[in-house]
């Protein structure tokens, strides 16, 4: 099901511009962009899948099963349109089918670093109705956010009136609703990184949670060990127990999975015997298909019994960075004598295993697309805060038709920029743009963005090619010019980047030519990775336009 961003683009129709952009020619016309991957695509066995099975930049995934239908949701922060809402029945191929968070006037993300907005959100299914419980940092605290279709529409934020983050939210047989969450310990956190888990009763009907919480987990699975940020904690009814499955350790090379239970939802719960119960920290960093950083698990179980679960992790390049931000993968679960359990100790989390036994689901074409914007921009597109009142882009005449606005990338205004996610280490992004720059900064190009210190801009000013590369906070606002070309033609020109692990090399033609000229020689990239930018994201590339105020 493709569901267009009626919303988003409703929001962002083309207009003219007032004051002095007004009367110079600020509009840049992107006829298509090209997505492919540069990757060798390695057969997989019949009756097996390749993880990750959402790649680039999918974090903190949850998933809920309604019948034969599976549902999931990842974290997006300060991007919109947010929390994608993504389908599949076999748990391997996954079809985006729309954003929870599709309208400007749910939230508010003006002003926001990349890295604030929309944590960890956490999707269940109770009674014939849809329930997300999220956190938006720095945008107004917990809510939560209801529909009746997966798909869409989802209400306005219900805020709920508690502190800290990463809540799920939990229904009991008897219908007794629950939320879970992370926050600080009682008293003065010990070190830091010092969390805790909660839980607090929620009445569905006043969509509020009700006096008084109990604390669960202080700590972590071992508290003499100091560890740091139990979060992302989701309850499970299994038999006689319920399951709390959460994660500790961070987000980085050291994040972790583990396992507690007790006899009732409000404790007291004990750690399994056997935690974590899914890391990659205790395997040597020069093993082949290098999967670090697992944790933040939601799990599910089959008609058939088994268990299986979504989880984040990396694909690092080099040491811990990639370009991808955190994916969701898939792994099954089995159980030792009544735990769970992903990996044993020292098992590295197979890129190739067999697959569910679940009827087929089509996939999404992530390995080589193209959009000739010739209709209204999918969910797959999205852009850097909440739009304002002041239109940005549209698709008309063929074209993705872009104005230019005085928020550079590296500010925390809103860009005009609109890009999808890096799904590949080795990928090729190309475009053909007409624009045609008046004074010195004018700019349109393509934008890879990881957050606004970390980001590559090549497209067009006046006179020349440009690449422009930011790493640190302390650069320009539009980075620091790192190749260039002259530019004599007015001809349209077509711009491409090609990724390559650390290094990207920028490329261009005029219109009805076939050779590609090189603007300079390889750049490196691997500032822009994660690891350097917060850990969060993942980089997102499209076309971008520029005019200094």
């Amino acid at each position: 099901m493709k569901r267009k961003i009626a919303g988003m683009v409703g929001a962002l129709a083309l207009m003219t511009t007032a004051g002095a952009a007004a009367a110079r020619d600020n509009v840049a016309a992107f006829d298509y962009l090209a997505y492919e991957s540069a990757e060798a695509a390695a057969a997989v066995p019949g009756g097996q899948f390749r993880n990750p099975v959402l790649p680039g930049f999918h974090p903190d995934p949850s998933i809920v099963r309604v019948g034969d239908d599976f549902y999931a949701v990842t974290s997006t922060f300060s991007w919109f349109p947010g929390l994608p809402i993504l389908h599949s029945t076999d748990l391997v191929n996954w079809r985006l089918i729309g954003n929870a968070i599709d309208r400007p006037a749910q939230l508010d993300f003006s002003g926001l670093g990349t890295n604030r907005g929309l944590f960890a959100p956490a999707i269940t299914h109770h009674d014939g109705k849809f329930w997300i419980v999220n956190t938006c940092i720095e945008c107004g605290g917990n809510f939560v956010i209801t529909a009746t279709d997966p798909a869409g529409p989802w209400s306005d934020p219900a805020w709920l009136d508690f502190g800290g983050i990463d809540p799920s939210l939990f229904f009991d047989a008897d219908g007794t609703a629950w939320i879970v969450y992370n926050d600080a310990p009682r008293g003065e956190p010990r070190y830091e990184g010092h969390r805790a888990l909660w839980i607090q009763q929620f009445d569905p009907v006043a969509q509020k949670v009700l006096p008084n919480r109990t604390l669960l987990v202080d700590g972590g699975v071992d508290p003499s060990a100091n560890p740091i940020w139990a979060e992302g904690p989701h309850i499970y009814k299994i038999g006689e127990w319920y399951y709390l499955l959460t994660a500790e350790g961070g987000t980085a090379d050291q994040h972790s999975q583990t396992i507690y239970r007790a006899r009732a939802v409000t404790g007291p719960f004990t750690p399994g015997p056997f935690n974590p119960i899914l890391t990659q920290r205790d395997l040597p960093a020069d093993r082949p298909d290098r999967i670090e950083a697992t944790g933040h698990a939601d799990i599910v179980q089959l008609d058939d019994g088994s268990w299986w679960g979504v989880f984040l992790a990396t694909r690092p390049f080099a040491g811990q960075s990639t370009l991808l931000g955190r994916e969701t993968f898939l792994l099954p679960l089995r159980w030792v004598d009544g735990w769970p359990r992903f990996l044993d100790r020292q098992e590295a989390v197979p890129m190739v295993l067999d697959k569910p036994k679940l009827p087929a689901s089509p996939a999404s074409e992530w390995n080589s697309w193209r959009d000739e914007f010739d209709g209204a921009l999918s969910d797959e597109w999205i852009g850097l805060r909440t739009p304002g009142q002041t239109p940005q882009w549209t698709t008309a005449a063929g074209a993705l038709q872009v104005v230019a606005g005085p928020a550079a990338a590296g500010s925390l205004g809103t860009p005009a920029f609109v890009g999808r996610r890096l799904r590949h280490t080795r990928a090729e992004i190309s475009t053909r743009l007409t624009f045609t720059p008046e004074r010195s900064g004018d700019f349109a190009g393509l934008l890879a963005f990881m957050d606004e210190s970390h980001f590559l801009a090549a497209g067009k000013e006046r006179g020349r090619l440009v690449v422009r590369l930011r790493t640190a906070a302390e650069q320009g606002s539009s980075g620091v010019v790192v190749a260039e070309a002259p530019l004599t033609t007015d001809v349209p020109i077509e711009l491409k980047l090609a990724l390559d692990g650390g290094s990207a090399q920028v490329s261009w033609r005029a219109q009805g030519t076939a050779a590609w000229q090189a603007v300079g020689g390889p750049i490196n990239v691997e500032p822009l990775a994660s690891v350097y930018a917060g850990l969060f994201t993942g980089l997102v590339v499209g076309p971008y336009a520029f005019l200094p105020g």
